[in-house]
């Protein structure tokens, strides 16, 4: 495995509408802070944080995905990402007050 943890972060842009949007609601400032607290704490060779499409949970969005564990978060705000860099990324500890554990 070339990567231990893949952090993915909705950055879908859809037209305007009734369903939130994770690109307008600051999808591509999670991406941009989660690559930023990673290479600060020089976890950039063994970790990846890329953006990804929709994950069709829109309405829990800004959603980020982290793999290989299959846990899904969702209302993630900027203020989120170094509590998930340090307990899930860093000590495999879930986030439990942001977990999406069903669809």
């Amino acid at each position: 495995m070339i990567y231990k943890k893949h952090i993915f972060v909705c950055t879908n842009q859809r037209p305007s509408g009734a369903r939130i949007c994770c690109g307008e609601e600051h999808g591509s400032a999670l991406v941009a802070e989660f690559k930023k607290l990673i290479k600060n704490k020089g976890l950039d060779v063994e970790m990846r944080a890329q953006r990804t499409g929709c994950f069709d949970i829109c309405e829990k969005g800004p959603t980020v995905a982290i793999y290989p564990e299959g846990v899904f978060y969702g209302k993630v705000q900027l203020s989120d990402v170094e509590e998930i860099v340090f307990e899930h990324l860093e000590n495999d500890r879930i986030v439990s007050r942001l977990q999406i554990t069903e669809k």
